[in-house]
């Protein structure tokens, strides 16, 4: 994908020793859970010849030293956007620190936003609004390591045991094309890694070089962590400009009827369906508009909101109407809070 380059190599490499003997450490006796005896190891490492051209000893040694995570297996079995109602999933990402945090950080790279928006049509609050709540800017970008995170689930969590292991194969790929120590890198339970919080393939197809230094570094480099989110944004479809989403009143008894998140992300109803259902947009929307129709457990009353194409792409970062909300409300008060 890119050019090999010694001087990049070399600083990757002493970059990344320092963590490279706790990597091994934290192995340890249990470096054996994914050995060759394990059931779908076997064919893994198989695929991982024919496809990609790796070594079966060179795979089954990483495997080897992969521990099993009973905690991230506990973690993806409750993830706060299920179990939390609105008003306390709100109360986690919207506070007065992440917004000061964020307008800081947008002081400090307010060129590299301005060029990203410039070049993907993305407005800096929005990628801020990202890295905010998936890492607080760069402050937690997880603790697990990605080599642990995805050869638990891809092994041990049959519900997406597919999808893991796929995210497994592009990880290694990744971390062979850009030089990156795979038993090194950290990130989330769900091995989710960087700024912006990108799994394997998403780093594949949307991360970018935006400092043009030959290497594609989402974990230590903030302008490439904007960029890369930025792109993503673009690629997704964001409309630069565009409503987000509209709150809206509801009356009678049959507005439950409207509530389209009960279908799916994707379901759409127009607005004109909605007004006949009791729900009425607080700013205008052509009649033949399709929204997304959802509500809100606000704690002492509901919420009812109108999503847009925008809050729809929000969602493809992560397929949660709440997750995306509260981008979506955490990038208004970025952009409130920077222009006072």
């Amino acid at each position: 994908m890119y050019k090999n380059n010694t001087a990049i190599d070399r600083r990757w490499k002493a970059r990344l020793a320092a963590m490279l003997l706790g990597g091994l450490l934290s192995a340890g006796v249990q470096a054996q859970d994914y050995g060759s005896e394990h059931a779908d190891v076997p064919a893994f490492v198989e695929k991982m010849q024919t496809e990609y051209g790796f070594s079966p000893q060179h795979v089954q040694s990483l495997l080897d030293q992969a521990v099993r995570q009973e905690a991230i297996l506990k973690a993806i079995a409750r993830p706060a956007e299920r179990v939390k109602p609105w008003h306390e999933y709100r109360a986690i990402f919207i506070t007065d620190k992440r917004i000061n945090d964020g307008v800081a950080f947008w002081d400090k790279h307010a060129e590299t936003l301005e060029r990203a928006e410039k070049e993907y049509g993305v407005e800096p609050e929005i990628i801020l609004a990202i890295m905010g709540v998936e890492t607080s800017y760069g402050g937690n970008m997880g603790s697990y390591r990605v080599i642990d995170a995805l050869t638990t689930l891809g092994f041990d969590y049959p519900p997406r045991a597919d999808f893991f292991r796929r995210q497994l194969e592009s990880y290694l790929v990744l971390t062979r094309e850009q030089q990156m120590d795979p038993l090194v890198l950290k990130g989330s339970y769900a091995g989710a890694m960087g700024y912006g919080q990108f799994i394997p393939s998403s780093y594949q197809a949307f991360a970018v070089d935006f400092d043009y230094d030959g290497v594609v570094d989402i974990w230590n480099n903030p302008v490439d962590a904007i960029g890369s989110v930025a792109n993503y944004f673009h690629q997704h479809k964001w409309q630069h400009g565009a409503v987000v989403a509209i709150p809206a009143d509801v009356t009678g008894d049959r507005f439950a009827e409207g509530v389209t998140l009960e279908q799916g992300l994707e379901a759409r109803k127009t607005v004109a369906e909605l007004k006949s259902l009791g729900w009425t947009p607080r700013s205008e929307l052509e009649q033949d508009a399709e929204v997304m129709a959802f509500e809100f457990d606000a704690g002492e009353r509901m919420q009812y909101w109108l999503g847009l194409n925008n809050l729809y792409v929000i969602t493809r970062y992560n397929r949660s109407v709440m997750y995306a909300m509260v981008v979506h409300q955490l990038a208004d008060l970025l952009r409130e809070a920077r222009q006072q």
